[in-house]
């Protein structure tokens, strides 16, 4: 007695009249189609994908809800009190608009005023960002790789990690005078204590597995630094480096506001104060803030990719 070609096949019930051979040559290996795109996502269905967008553009859309809710409940709380010291947001970006940005489309819409003081505070805040990090990332892991340098200098590194940089202020007015020398310097030494105190501490957080497998395949201390310490310092060097940027902008504000200064953000805030502009101070400090949430904003992208391999880790971790 003959019987069907799909009753002769073992389990043809179940892969839908396919052998294993044919199964294996069409490198579906009897998985439902969900399953094999949940495979090639990473784990996560469709479904699972667009929720996650979606999730991610009501967030967004609260935050500007907030907000405007907030902005608002300010115009109506300033309106109603009449207090000539905390005008109203409309005032505050009238005077704003007039003062930095109704300027020629040549000039990006910027004034003279706006090109004369906002940008010589970016210069200066770059600059001693950027020389404060550096500093930071190389003292760090020069300080994270020696254990025996870690425990000899930790006790130091806090104690200066603890001093207010503007209680220094009059030590670096005595050795660089006034002027942007000073101001530098000064950006320079408060920055660079977050960075370096997470360097080291990512430093010395790198797996023992990961070191001795180094020592297996006889690389040499440079190879180790860049292909295994600096990958696993990463995460907390960024972490770091986004509180110097926060600290960055205060302290390049703060030395602008020191005598000798001619331009700059910090400068305008003391002549509105000086001359009682009241407008002119608020559009100072709200633009302080603008710039200071664009920043972070600027670097929170930058690191997502940066360390997309490390949150892609830590989410299959979890």
């Amino acid at each position: 007695m003959r019987v069907g070609r799909h009753a002769a096949t073992p389990g043809a019930e179940v892969t839908g009249g396919r052998p294993p051979a044919v199964r294996e040559a069409d490198g579906t290996g009897g998985r439902p189609p969900a399953v094999r795109e949940a495979d090639r996502t990473g784990g996560r269905p469709p479904a699972v994908r667009g929720a996650g967008r979606t999730g991610g553009r009501h967030a967004a859309a609260f935050r500007l809800v907030v907000l405007v809710g907030l902005v608002l409940a300010w115009e109506a709380a300033t309106r109603a009190a009449g207090n000539p010291f905390f005008p109203s947001p409309g005032t505050i970006v009238a005077r704003m608009h007039t003062m930095w940005f109704s300027g020629p489309p040549a000039t990006l819409f910027l004034t003279d005023t706006a090109i004369g003081n906002i940008l010589p505070s970016l210069g200066r805040m770059a600059l001693g960002l950027a020389g404060g990090a550096l500093a930071g990332v190389l003292l760090g892991l020069a300080v994270g790789l020696s254990a025996r340098a870690y425990d000899y200098l930790d006790g130091v590194l806090q104690f200066l990690r603890a001093i207010p940089p503007p209680a220094l202020v009059t030590v670096f007015v005595v050795l660089f005078g006034f002027g942007l020398r000073m101001q530098l310097a000064f950006i320079m030494f408060s920055v660079m204590w977050p960075v370096l105190l997470n360097t080291a501490d990512g430093a010395r957080s790198v797996e023992p597995l990961h070191l001795q497998t180094c020592q297996v395949f006889r690389m040499s201390r440079a190879e180790r630094v860049r292909r295994v310490v600096l990958p696993s310092a990463l995460p907390k060097m960024f972490a770091g480096l986004r509180l110097a940027l926060s600290l960055s902008l205060i302290v390049m504000v703060f030395s602008e506001l020191l005598p000798g200064t001619t331009n700059g953000i910090g400068f305008q805030l003391t002549d509105a104060y000086a001359t009682f502009d009241l407008p002119a101070m608020w559009a100072g400090i709200v633009l302080l803030g603008v710039l200071g949430y664009l920043f972070n904003e600027l670097f929170l992208t930058v690191e997502r990719r940066v360390l997309a391999w490390h949150h892609e880790a830590q989410r299959l971790a979890d």
